[in-house]
Order: C-alpha cells, then structure tokens, then sequence
C-alpha cells in the first residue's frame, strides 16, 4: 500500500481530496474487504474510524469498518454475512445497525438516517469522524471540516447536541485523547462539565468498554488527568472513595515498557474508581478484587512506610500484591520504586514471589496432616519462612513443618 512519508506531502495529504480518496480506496483492496461493495447499494458511504485512521496511519492488521447505507441495512448486512460466513449481530433492530465480524475486519452497517449523507455527518460524535467517502464516485465529504481537525489534532463538534443524544460520546472524547493524542476544543469545556452526570443514563457495559480504552491508550495518563479534573465519574463517587494521587508528581521511568504496559491500565482504573463502583459498572471480579487490594494497602503504608511493617505484614503484602505490584508502587513515594521494582523483577527473591519448598500433598505424606484449615497455615508459615531465608531445603522445611504442628495442632485430653 501506498505511504506517503515526506512532510510536504503530508501537508498536501489533508487539502487533497482526490490524494485521501485514491490512498482509501487502495486501503481497502489492501485490507481485502472490497468483496463486500458490489453488495451495497447505490448511495452508500464509507464512514467514521477507518477514514481517520487511514489519515493518522493506525491501520493496523484488524480493523473496523462503518458504512451507511440508504435502504435496508438489516437485509443488506444479512446476506453479506451469509455468503462470506461472517457472523451476524443485530445492534439496533429499530434504527436499523448491524455488525458482522470476519476473522480479520469488523464491519457495522447503518442506516442512513437524515435525507442527505452531509445531515447524517454533521450528527455523528465528532468532526474527526464526520468524513465520508462515496463508494460510487470515489469521492470525500466533509461538512464540518473533519480533516482540517485530523491535521490540528482537535476534537470538536458541530453540535452540543450531539453529546447530549448520546451522552458517551463525552467519555469518548476521553478515549480520542487517550489513543490519538487529541486536543479538547474549548468550546467542548463546558459541555462535559455540564453534561457528565447524564452518562448515569448509559448501559454500564458500554461505560466499561469506553474505560478500558482510555486506560490502554498510549497518552492514558493525560486522559486521567482530565478526567479526574473535570470530576467525570462525580455521578458513581466521590475522591475520597479512590487512591487519589497527584499523577503529575509520580515518575513512570523507572519501569521498562512491557511493564507499563500491563501495569499502568490497573494504576490508572484505581485513579478514577473503586471497587464499589467497578462493580457497578460491570467490571470483572478480578479487576475488582486488584483495585480493592491495591486500596487496602495504600491506606496502611499512609500511617507508616513499607520498610516499617512488621514481618507478617510484609509478607502478607507481597503474597496479596505479587502479580500487581508494580502497580502499587507507584503508590509510594518515589525514593522506594527503584529498590521495589529491582527486587519484584528478581524471580528467586522468595519475599517479593512467596513460594514453597512443599505443597500440601508432601505435607500430608510426610507430616500426617490432613486437608483442612491447618494444613493451610502450615503452607504459610512455612512460605513465610522460606520468604525470610530460615529454611533453603526440603529437609529444613520438613523439619520446621513438625515443629509446628506440634506447637500448634489441637491437643487432645
């Protein structure tokens, strides 16, 4: 495919209609989903996301696709998933949206609701996605200058109407942030400090869903920023419910990539919600459970520092936190995340990964102990011994093992 790399093509890319409209057509051969036009109907458009992607250079090997059509959108999307075995869901049966997902492309079609395309644009989300593309002549339509607000990176829209219609599209605009490194339109300000506490009329998976994009996206911790600024979740909780943080004063170079990747999106969710509101919005139990711990802890290491819990504390802390805590370390002041974060990547290190030298099964061949509570406490005891280097082998473990029960297994009269 076509890629036009030098800056003053670019800038020649946002003011050529003919140059966009040749390089999507050429996209779409290339992402071999041309297949499917000679089933649509004159009078439909290519719309939305792949567009603006296309423009930015997000394409990636899956994608989404949006096309409107004029008549007959249920029957339309029905025989395309039938004779290329995509599946089929219908997503708004009364205004006519359906989706059908093949193994490498997603595809919604919509009807077209307004009685000329340029209606039906000046009412979607953003101007940003407000670009349309005619299958038929090959050409682009932009009513309210979407491409001039691609090369701005801004987000705007033509209507506060259209937040207040559909009031996601005010988290949206937190995602746009999130994942293209947009720009908010003043005029936008307003708006979603006036209008946030309507996402309470939203389906809590469709929130989710939003959320979930937001804390992945590459500029996440802006989108956090504002978010928590403009007091967005305000409708579900207060601040003083969350792990409430100046994320301008934490550094995140301490961690390599691959960990902030998958630890930031857990930091940043605890920024925003807690678990009573996680819940709420349909969020899995285990997120729910992180974020409840990753509180627990950060409200017991306020009274006193890390390097001052006991020893049962401490290891209590790294056998609940040991899969997420990179995460709460950057809940502790930054003199501790080096030291943190260089023992937790150290695989043998027993105190940041509990282990044991038995499991219950050796436990109760050697020790002559049976399943129940004990047996447990045993397990942990033992894991906490090993954790603070008072056993290094299978026999020390064994002999530790029946020194305990004798200590501790109930006593008959």
């Amino acid at each position: 495919m076509h890629i036009i790399k030098k800056e003053n093509q670019k800038n020649n890319f946002f003011h050529d209609h003919t140059l966009i409209s040749s390089e999507i057509d050429t996209s779409i051969k290339f992402y071999n989903w041309d297949f499917i036009i000679s089933y649509l109907p004159s009078g439909s458009f290519l719309v939305g996301g792949f567009i603006r992607d296309l423009i930015l250079r997000r394409l990636n090997k899956k994608i989404d696709v949006d096309i409107v059509v004029p008549k007959n959108a249920l029957e339309i999307g029905k025989k395309i998933a039938n004779k290329f075995n995509g599946k089929f869901i219908i997503l708004d049966e009364v205004r006519e949206v359906v989706r059908i997902i093949f193994k490498h492309i997603t595809i919604d079609i919509a009807l077209q609701i307004s009685p000329s395309i340029d209606n039906d644009l000046l009412k979607r989300d953003f101007s940003i996605n407000a670009v349309a593309f005619s299958f038929e002549k090959k050409l682009l339509i932009d009513p309210s200058n979407g491409l001039i607000d691609i090369q701005n990176s801004l987000l705007r829209t033509n209507s506060t109407k259209n937040l207040i219609n559909d009031p996601l599209r005010i988290l949206r605009c937190f995602r746009f942030v999130s994942e293209l490194n947009f720009s908010i339109d003043e005029e936008l300000i307003d708006p979603i400090k006036k209008y946030r506490n309507k996402l309470r009329l939203i389906a809590n998976e469709r929130i989710n869903y939003e959320i979930q994009r937001i804390i992945r996206g590459e500029n996440a911790l802006l989108s956090i920023q504002l978010i928590k600024k403009f007091k967005i979740f305000d409708f579900i909780q207060s601040e003083k419910d969350l792990i409430f943080l100046d994320l301008n004063n934490i550094n995140f170079k301490t961690f390599n990539q691959s960990e902030k990747k998958e630890f930031l999106p857990l930091f940043f969710l605890s920024q925003i919600l807690d678990e009573v509101s996680l819940k709420e919005l349909s969020f899995s139990k285990s997120e729910i459970i992180k974020i409840k711990l990753l509180r627990k802890w950060k409200l017991k290491l306020d009274k006193k520092n890390i390097y001052e819990l006991n020893e049962k504390e401490r290891f209590d802390l790294h056998k609940e936190l040991e899969t997420i805590f990179p995460a709460f370390i950057l809940t502790l002041p930054e003199t501790f995340h080096l030291d943190l974060i260089n023992r937790w990547r150290d695989k043998d290190d027993k105190l940041f990964h509990p282990s044991n030298l038995i499991n219950g099964d050796v436990a109760k061949k050697y020790l002559k102990i049976k399943d129940g509570p004990l047996l447990g406490m045993l397990i942990n005891y033992l894991s906490r011994e090993l954790a603070f280097n008072r056993i290094d082998n299978f026999d020390e473990a064994i002999y530790k093992g029946k020194q305990w029960i004798k200590q501790n297994a109930p006593k008959c009269d």
